[in-house]
């Protein structure tokens, strides 16, 4: 009897042991999608396995008010040991020192990843690249068969798309060449910058110093969007511009891998066919944004937030994950050559554009900047405003934001 006392007293201590020496990591994340979250689940869990050292506390968050708190987190002093960001969120972050340098940490493998221009600024690393987005031109290839071009025939210059996105508008005054969104917050700018882009337009000067978004190639830009808006345009939310190029009305959208998902879940019968933004005489740029995983500050525990990070963003978890989500863009160059991406012709078209893809500036005052953006967007398309004069408005405001 006293030698089972003795035992059991000794696995008592032991787990006891274990418990105190444990460390805790607290992780925020935003994927509470059903189909996605038990993938997060299952990464967490094989990383406790491998590190039992090591527990993390997972904690969902929503697109609707995750920024929030964690601004609010951080400006207590708390916060997660490893938080969750979008790219246009790390400058932020980053310029009021709660973010963590992980030059040294990423620099081993910094090679096998992209997407490290959005996790930089004022040359310091703050964040490593989970994976990326972009958005793409979806055609009905139906439509296009039915305006009078060959099956396989994809317009890749503005002037094409433009002429296209006509034809296809008069075949029906219930069909509609372009997919025009509403004053949607955080979604116009991402729909008109990469014609803004292709066009040869800049938001600012190389060196970042001077606002010239009211260019002549700006201006000719939005006179460009405004014009698709205005004639042939189908308004509406993403989701009801989505909903109905599914239902077949409309010629081509902007989209990103999500409308992939949607068609291959809702078992949608649509021809269709994804190609890149056009440009001026050759394919044009899209935006690029994406989702990085960044360390707190003020952690106690860096060393296992690290370790954590560059777990969650191995090629084999990132894999998973864009197998669960229908991702198509992870930041790991290895992933990508994985033959989910490399044998689905609809994937590669979204790794082609990536490459052909603009971030905005890493900048703390973006979230603004992209606020007076769309402001002036709104106006050209909804409002009284010229398209001159609305980039004007916008440059003076913008110029006047970064004196302060």
């Amino acid at each position: 009897m006293s030698r089972r006392i003795a035992f059991i007293s000794l696995a008592l201590f032991l787990m006891a042991s274990t418990a105190i020496g444990q460390t805790k990591v607290t992780w925020w994340q935003f994927w509470t999608d059903p189909n996605i979250r038990p993938t997060i689940q299952a990464i967490v869990d094989e990383f406790e396995k491998q590190n039992p050292d090591i527990e993390v506390e997972l904690t969902d968050l929503t697109w609707s008010n995750g920024h929030e708190k964690i601004v609010i987190a951080f400006s207590t002093g708390r916060g997660p040991d490893v938080v969750e960001l979008g790219s246009d969120w790390i400058a932020q972050f980053a310029e009021s020192g709660h973010l963590a340098d992980l030059g040294e940490f990423v620099s081993s493998d910094s090679a096998d990843f992209q997407g490290w221009g959005m996790a930089t600024y004022n040359e310091k690393i703050y964040a490593r690249p989970w994976f990326l987005g972009t958005r793409v031109m979806y055609v009905n290839r139906t439509l296009l068969t039915r305006a009078g071009y060959d099956n396989d025939f994809v317009p890749y210059t503005l002037d094409h798309f433009k002429e296209v996105a006509y034809k296809i508008d008069s075949l029906s005054n219930k069909i509609y060449g372009f997919g025009s969104n509403t004053a949607e917050k955080h979604r116009l700018y991402k729909k008109f910058l990469p014609f803004f882009w292709s066009m040869d337009a800049q938001l600012f000067t190389d060196d970042g110093k001077y606002c010239i978004i009211s260019s002549v190639q700006a201006v000719d830009a939005l006179i460009y969007y405004k014009e698709l808006h205005d004639s042939t345009g189908y308004v509406g939310t993403q989701r009801q511009i989505e909903d109905a190029f599914l239902d077949g009305k409309i010629g081509f959208v902007q989209s990103g891998d999500w409308l992939l998902k949607r068609i291959e879940l809702e078992k949608r019968n649509i021809d269709f066919v994804i190609t890149n933004v056009p440009g001026l005489k050759y394919p044009g740029y899209s935006f690029k944004g994406g989702e990085f995983l960044a360390v707190n500050a003020n952690s106690e525990n860096k060393v296992a937030a690290k370790k954590l990070i560059r777990f969650i963003t191995s090629p084999e978890n990132q894999i998973k994950f864009c197998k669960a989500n229908y991702s198509a863009n992870p930041s790991s160059k290895e992933a990508q050559k994985d033959p989910y991406f490399a044998e689905n012709e609809n994937l590669q078209a979204f790794i082609r554009q990536i490459r052909l893809a603009v971030h905005p500036p890493v900048d703390p005052d973006w979230v603004h900047i992209e606020n007076i953006i769309e402001e002036a967007i709104e106006d050209a398309l909804f409002g009284q405003g010229l398209p001159a004069t609305a980039l004007r408005d916008a440059q003076i405001k913008i110029t006047n934001l970064k004196k302060k």
